[in-house]
């Protein structure tokens, strides 16, 4: 059997068809709907994928036509999708939202998931050999919460052995998966995230989770294990920690793409000014910036301000998704100093923008 064509990021986890509301109100009273997608893990290897890195997604889907879709539409994106397994026996899962955000009093979200061909994914029928043939591998608490075999699945992955690849964990905390599958989701998901080298947790998630109220340093007290643990604020910004030596957990052939950090380091960027159109995979695309700046080596200032602009994008779109800004466009607005970088303002188009607006100019 030949090797797996090695890429700089593997994704792990199931994607969804998404309907999306023609327009507002009730679940009961709208009457049509626009089909997209949506799964944190294949968001961000869209958004890499976009922004010129190689990555693989790695799932399963049915043998239908929402399957199709889901294949088809991410790798439009440019993500290598061969290792998306196809279940005959079980459908893609589906769900529909409203127009109101999570969280708010009006979001509402049906989701038709429960016995889905991606939570069916187990050791068995997933070819571990070609998850592990990445720089990084990507994955999220919501894979863990699918199913049992899911979470056996998630568990081998991040055992320690020589194959494992640099692990990145987005807790992803959902507690009414984790209700629906019987398990003890927040004792779960401190296991996984204590066997990771890159955490995203948010301060939210944090508290409901865990009951951790004392901000980001509580929350790295209880996660002391991981190389980088970021901590997203919400609209204050985010924190992140280093910790431990140059070449975490990385496989021999690729050069360590977290090098060049200084160990026992912390520092918060704060989040920009941003005109929202919606939130939902924002912190898919902060992950994804982060991880894009990561691969690059650049310093961890610079590491949080990306996930920043990446956020910023799909902030200021409709969608899950959003084109990320080019390179070079981000990499200018990385570079201002700290009174250019808060006097920046966001609103849509903005990645698409030759020259920045008179908010972005720095004086």
């Amino acid at each position: 059997m030949n090797a797996p064509d090695a890429v700089d990021v593997v994704a792990l986890g199931e994607s969804m068809v998404t309907f999306l509301p023609g327009r507002p109100g009730r679940l009961a009273d709208v009457p049509s709907f626009e089909r997209g997608i949506g799964g944190a893990e294949s968001n961000v290897a869209c958004g890499l994928a976009a922004a010129g890195f190689a990555v693989r997604w790695v799932s399963r889907v049915g043998v239908d036509g929402f399957g199709d879709h889901l294949v088809e539409t991410v790798g439009g994106y440019g993500v290598d999708v061969s290792a998306v397994g196809r279940d005959p026996s079980r459908p893609t899962g589906v769900y529909f939202r409203t127009a109101g955000e999570r969280g708010s009093d009006g979001h509402e979200v049906a989701y038709y998931r429960a016995g889905s061909a991606a939570s069916a994914m187990s050791v068995e029928n997933v070819d571990l050999s070609v998850v592990r043939a990445g720089r990084v591998l990507h994955l999220s608490g919501i894979t863990a919460a699918l199913s049992s075999g899911c979470l056996e699945l998630v568990r081998e992955l991040m055992a320690p052995g020589a194959d494992r690849p640099l692990v990145s964990f987005d807790v992803n905390h959902r507690a009414g998966l984790w209700r629906d599958a019987g398990a003890d989701g927040p004792r779960v998901l401190l296991e996984l995230a204590r066997g990771a080298d890159i955490v995203f947790v948010g301060e939210d998630e944090a508290e409901e989770a865990w009951g951790v109220t004392g901000g980001p340093s509580e929350i790295r007290a209880v996660l002391p294990e991981p190389s980088v643990l970021v901590v997203k604020q919400g609209g204050e910004g985010a924190t992140a920690f280093v910790s431990g030596a140059a070449e975490w957990g990385l496989v021999a052939q690729f050069p360590a793409p977290l090098g060049g950090l200084q160990p026992a380091s912390s520092i918060f960027v704060p989040a920009l000014s941003v005109d929202v159109v919606a939130t939902t995979g924002a912190g898919d695309a902060f992950a994804a910036g982060f991880l894009a700046a990561t691969l690059r080596n650049l310093p961890l200032r610079d590491r949080l301000r990306h996930g920043h602009l990446w956020a910023a994008a799909v902030l200021t779109a409709p969608g899950d998704l959003a084109p990320p800004p080019s390179r070079a466009h981000a990499d200018r607005l990385v570079a201002l100093g700290d009174g250019g970088w808060g006097r920046l303002r966001l609103g849509p188009g903005w990645t698409q923008a030759e020259t920045a607006s008179e908010e972005v100019r720095t004086p």
